[in-house]
Formats: structure tokens, sequence, C-alpha cells
């Protein structure tokens, strides 16, 4: 086999439509597009969302909601996944990120879920309630660094 051997299978490609060559090629004269109008232009697309004039769906539903600008999404870790740490470990947003527990930006909050046998210390932005009797009870202790600690 060589390269100049080399072709498609029979019956994997078509012919390539030679466009406005004459009226023998079926395409002849308008070239396929039918008699003037938009379509017929260059450049002549219509987007998916025209509805042909019709008030468009994006403008006949009613608007809802609102987006509050003030929310604040915490990247959530759980008592339970802290265990792995060892005893006397400082957990914190750095060693958080280094044991791949959180990957985006912005605060991070501890919850509670699973248990906790080792003692830590846990720098965080915010924590639920029973996560931070959970850490206690294990003999570990708990720092709010966010804005929980100044509330």
């Amino acid at each position: 086999m060589k390269l100049g051997n080399l072709h498609p299978a029979t019956g994997s490609t078509k012919p390539k439509k030679r466009r406005g060559k004459g009226a023998a090629t079926g395409l002849g004269g308008t070239s396929g597009r039918g008699h003037k109008g938009h379509k017929a232009r260059t450049g002549g697309k219509i987007p998916a969302r025209f509805e042909g004039g019709q008030m468009p769906l994006q403008r006949r539903l009613p608007k809802r909601g609102f987006t509050n600008i003030a929310k604040v999404v915490y990247s959530v870790v759980s008592v339970g996944r802290l265990a792995s740490a060892p005893a006397g470990t400082v957990v914190d947003r750095a060693w958080l990120k280094a044991q791949g527990m959180i990957k985006e930006r912005g605060p991070v909050k501890v919850l509670a879920g699973g248990e906790l046998k080792v003692s830590l210390t846990v720098k965080v932005d915010a924590a639920s309630a029973a996560a931070r009797t959970a850490i206690e009870a294990a003999g570990g202790s708990l720092e709010l660094t966010g804005a929980a600690a100044k509330a």
C-alpha cells in the first residue's frame, strides 16, 4: 500500500455541489437559493431565536425574581472529611486547598456530617453550631475568621 493508492471507501463521500455553474448542474441561476428575499442574499442568515416577527418568547414571559448581589457563596467542607488530618493540625484555607477539599475562592464554611476523633485547630470563615460542637467534642478548637466572627 502506498499513499497514492489511498482513497475513501465507496459511497462514503459525495461530489461537491457546483452552484451557479449552469442549468445542467441543477443549481444554476439562483444557485439553489430560490428567488429574492432575505435568505437569497449574501449574509442573509436568520437567528435561531427569530420567530417570524411574532413577539419573541423571552418578551412574552414575565420577569421573575432577582439576583442578590450580597449573597455569600461558601466553599463547604464537612467535619467528617477533616478526620483524615493528623492530630494537632491547623486546618485553614491553605491546608484545605492543598488537600483538594476546596477549589474556588471565597469564604469556607464547616458543616456537621461524619465523625471527628482527632484534635484539630480549625480556622475558617464560618461554621454551623453542630460542627462547632463536633470539633470541640473531639478536643479541638474552632476560630472564625470571616464575617461570622464579627457578627
